[in-house]
């Protein structure tokens, strides 16, 4: 592998007895990058991460993560690694001191961190409340405070922000974003193509167990932007679409002449009707 490819999947497949899970899944998750695994429940995004972390056998091709087969992972790559998915307990009756601290002792993190992480996820001012009483949202950020508190290399998110506020998930998209900076790759499955936009350096859309495209999301919307399209708001507020014609270029030449646009954006597909285009069915269909 190459030094900073930290993950990679060669021709993946998994079978459930008669079920095929996974078909031929191939990618890289690199230093500094933010990989959106996306597509529908069911689709086989939770079986790749169980299968890249260990927790999973492959029924055949081959996954390596920091430069392990993921079938001969020990101890010293969970102590490199983050995963916050939706079975990622808390303990109630700690209070969200504690909860950090417990797990500082078992990553051997100084108080020193624990306090760090807090106020990174917001969470210091409520460091003597009990877990169990914190507002869903809070112990999100509690979850993920817990997965990063060893620095991994690695963070693993499965659908972080389901079922969150709109201001929650801004929040956690931001310490994301932080993350990323910081050099942290994060391998990130959701159905919320929106999120993905705002979020992924690259996104693998995922259906019925095969990645059916692989890009950025900009090139995605790009590559399906077949019926170039311009919405243009005048002076009058009235808004009109206008196929990419030459008639139509002349009209917005002549709108912006005599200054009469107050605003103009492109009709490209959003990541959500790209996948429409390319499976045939609607996201959560």
């Amino acid at each position: 592998m190459e030094q900073n490819v930290l993950l990679q999947l060669s021709h993946i497949s998994k079978r459930f007895k008669t079920d095929l899970a996974l078909k031929d899944i191939s990618m890289e998750l690199h230093q500094g990058e933010i990989l959106g695994f996306l597509g529908p429940s069911g689709a086989g995004k939770t079986t790749t991460i169980k299968i890249i972390t260990g927790q999973l056998r492959q029924t055949s091709g081959e996954a390596k993560i920091l430069g392990t087969d993921s079938t001969n992972i020990d101890a010293s790559i969970y102590e490199k690694i983050g995963v916050v998915s939706d079975n990622s307990g808390i303990y109630d009756k700690m209070t969200v001191w504690q909860n950090l601290s417990l797990f500082a002792q078992i990553w051997r993190v100084s108080n020193t961190r624990v306090e760090e992480v807090l106020k990174q996820v917001e969470l210091y001012e409520h460091s003597k409340k009990q877990a169990g009483k914190l507002s869903k949202g809070q112990k999100q950020r509690l979850v993920l405070a817990r997965a990063v508190l060893h620095k991994p290399r690695i963070l693993f998110l499965d659908e972080p922000t389901s079922g969150l506020d709109p201001t929650t998930a801004v929040e956690i998209h931001r310490m994301l974003l932080n993350l990323k900076q910081e050099g942290m790759a994060i391998f990130l499955t959701t159905h919320n193509m929106e999120e993905a936009t705002k979020l992924c350096d690259k996104v693998a859309l995922l259906y019925q167990g095969e990645i059916v495209e692989f890009g950025s999301p900009q090139e995605l919307c790009l590559k399906y932007n077949h019926d170039k399209k311009y919405q243009v708001l005048l002076d009058n507020q009235e808004e009109i679409v206008l196929e990419q014609t030459s008639e139509n270029i002349g009209k917005i030449a002549e709108w912006m002449r005599k200054n009469r646009i107050q605003c103009i954006h492109s009709c490209e597909p959003t990541l959500e009707s790209v996948f429409l285009k390319v499976t045939g069915k609607a996201l959560n269909a």
